[in-house]
């Protein structure tokens, strides 16, 4: 603390019995930037703080009636930020101890004392005092600013509700969703991706597609759980770095895109993962999104890994989408048919897949039923009509829109059953759900 900050107003109360001791203090004191009180006794000072504030109080340890122990153990329970200083003899052991355990001293000094030691020790103390002032203020600027931090997030939430007043023919069904967000960040993350599936037409939405198709190869290569989260976590954000594009280049073909658009194109990957980093839970799918891109032979994006150097995920998150967006014309001219883009991807086999990936994907894929549901005899794929009250989702369901209505593992009650066939009224619309047999 520099003697700026001392010139503030900086109070020091001595407290002693004998006049002469105070004197001498006085003149310790003569050349620093104190104001400086005097009290001959306990009583006398405990008035005095009573009166005006005090930084700091320095007392003798023995005097008669209230010792310098009892004094700044008074003083540590009515002004706890008021430091304490104890002046000490050999002799005063057992009252040093008190005013430790009990006025929780800053230090104590032994008589005769150390002019320069003296000043410096209480330097050093008013800049702890100061040091710690200072903390605590920051302390509550924390707590304030995160408060207000906290009603803004509340601010926004609304404004983003507000701004989706179109899809209020959906309400009922977004409130059973919403409440199931809470118990998964998969079923969070896949709700997000059908937003941000909005910006493109129908005929281009991949995310659902995606996340059924990894979905499917964990589920029979029965992938663990963390590692199947990640993958649908990543399946249904992998191209939220696409976010900022514009909808010209949305629109636009990989084969198609001019030399500067092909910049954005290999960002994408490194864009998204750097909006998912603050988020924990889906640190690990963001560094699968990172990494979707490379290729088996080391020239894919962003860094050029090559091989069993590409994570596992994200060689799988590779397949899935190729496969996927191939059938959407989004990286070729032509949209492929289902097998054309299996023959592609084929191929491409220890170029731009993990050949023994590759195999067992395309091996996979051939299982399938267009809808990418797999040809699971424990599975049946029922109209709303046909539903059961107890019967609990194999597979997610989605609107026409994409926007995620139900997630996978929902059990389905009477009143849940009469609203799908309710929505699909308002929809005009068929949907088919796909059900555990009990």
């Amino acid at each position: 603390m520099n003697n700026v900050e001392l010139d503030a107003a900086i109070t020091l109360l001595l407290v002693d019995d004998e006049e002469n001791i105070l004197h001498s203090l006085r003149r310790v004191l003569r050349s620093e930037p104190y104001t400086v009180l005097t009290a001959s006794s306990g009583e006398a000072a405990l008035d005095i703080l009573r009166r005006q504030e005090v930084n700091m109080v320095i007392s003798d340890a023995r005097m008669p009636g209230m010792n310098g122990a009892t004094l700044l153990s008074k003083v540590q329970q009515g002004w706890p930020e008021c430091l304490r200083i104890l002046l000490t003899g050999y002799a005063d052991l057992t009252i040093t101890i008190k005013a430790i355990n009990e006025g929780q001293i800053y230090r104590y000094i032994s008589k005769p004392w150390d002019a320069e030691e003296l000043r410096v020790i209480i330097r050093q103390a008013l800049a702890f005092q100061h040091s710690e002032s200072e903390r605590k203020r920051l302390e509550q600027v924390t707590h304030q600013q995160n408060q207000q931090l906290q009603e803004l997030n509340a601010t926004l939430e609304r404004r983003v509700k507000d701004r989706t007043a179109e899809l209020q023919q959906t309400a009922d069904m977004l409130d059973l969703a919403y409440s199931e967000l809470r118990k998964s960040y998969v079923t969070a993350t896949e709700v997000f991706a059908s937003a941000v599936a909005q910006r493109l037409s129908k005929e281009r939405h991949t995310n659902t597609q995606v996340i059924a198709l990894v979905k499917a190869y964990a589920e029979s290569h029965q992938l663990d759980e963390l590692t199947c989260s990640n993958l649908a976590m990543a399946g249904a954000l992998y191209n939220i770095g696409k976010l900022a594009w514009s909808d010209q280049l949305l629109g636009r073909s990989t084969d198609r895109l001019y030399k500067e658009e092909r910049d954005s194109y290999q960002n994408y990957p490194v864009v998204g993962e750097s909006l998912l980093m603050a988020l924990e839970p889906v640190q690990d799918a963001a560094r699968l999104i990172r990494h979707h891109q490379e290729r088996w032979d080391g020239k894919g994006f962003p860094d050029r890994l090559a091989a069993e150097k590409i994570p596992f995920g994200s060689r799988l998150l590779k397949l899935a989408v190729d496969f996927v967006e191939l059938q959407r014309g989004l990286i070729l001219e032509r949209s492929l048919s289902r097998d054309e883009a299996l023959l592609l991807i084929k191929q491409y086999s220890g170029k731009f897949y993990d050949p023994q990936l590759c195999e067992r994907f395309i091996h996979l894929c051939t299982t399938l039923a267009p809808d990418l549901a797999i040809a699971d005899d424990t599975i049946l794929a029922m109209e709303t009509r046909r539903l059961e009250p107890d019967m609990v989702l194999a597979r997610s369901l989605h609107a026409k829109s994409g926007m995620l209505l139900l997630n996978e593992g929902k059990q389905l009650s009477r009143a849940l059953i009469d609203k799908l066939i309710a929505f699909e009224a308002s929809e005009e619309a068929r949907y088919t759900l796909f059900v555990r047999k009990p």
